[in-house]
């Protein structure tokens, strides 16, 4: 079958029993496997409609880019985690800027949108689950915008750090002040200093693109409610 799916997609989709033998058939002959590498953008605002995307292995970062040119990171994807919004040109009246980049080597499939098109329309399980899934991840471009219009940058970014060691399982990880401000949509300079006052107190060591938590609880306190 070449890079299209092999039957293992199945385990991936939660409405798969749902469908009769031709949709399951449809998936597996369309869907198609794609590999990106480190820093690879896997989906450019309303310029792409991708499909409805899967991820096998790696991890994506969905972000949103202000008209000042500035990254805001909205959610990050796992293996196993899906994302329509790459397909947004099926849903009437959705204009959404979502641009997706690899931050390491990642394995996701792509249902193309018409494929998925076809599926909502004629499987109410997919149509519900559908809903639900554009419903969450709505949801946390919300949040994050509740994040940046109304949490100051030291919280933001004290969360930003907790959550690069628990998804590194690291308490030493890299991350460059450049990306840190990107995720955070601010300025570098910004991040710059801000991570200088938390070496100070104590709360992190600094070394060339990498940071160590010496205080993770003092860094919890600190984060409060911008943490997920």
């Amino acid at each position: 079958m070449g890079n299209h799916a092999e039957n293992e997609i199945e385990a991936y989709l939660p409405f798969w029993e749902s469908l009769t033998e031709s949709q399951k058939a449809k998936i597996r002959s369309e869907a198609v496997q794609k590999t990106a590498g480190k820093g690879e953008i896997v989906h450019r605002g309303s310029g792409d409609c991708l499909g409805f995307l899967i991820v096998k292995s790696g991890q994506l970062r969905a972000y949103v880019v202000s008209e000042e040119g500035k990254e805001i990171t909205v959610y990050r994807m796992f293996e196993r985690d899906m994302c329509l919004l790459a397909a947004s040109c099926i849903f009437r009246n959705i204009d959404f800027e979502i641009w997706m980049e690899a931050r390491e080597e990642t394995t996701y499939w792509v249902i193309p949108p018409v494929v998925y098109q076809e599926l909502m329309d004629t499987s109410l399980p997919v149509m519900k689950y559908t809903n639900d899934l554009m419903a969450e991840r709505f949801s946390d471009v919300m949040w994050t915008m509740e994040q940046i219009l109304g949490k100051s940058v030291d919280k933001r970014l004290a969360a930003l750090l907790i959550e690069e060691a628990q998804n590194t399982g690291e308490e030493e990880f890299s991350l460059t002040h450049d990306r840190a401000a990107r995720e955070l949509g601010t300025a570098r300079e910004v991040v710059t200093r801000m991570l200088r006052y938390f070496q100070q107190e104590g709360l992190v060591l600094l070394s060339r693109g990498k940071v160590r938590i010496l205080d993770r609880d003092r860094l919890y306190v600190l984060a409060e409610e911008s943490l997920r």
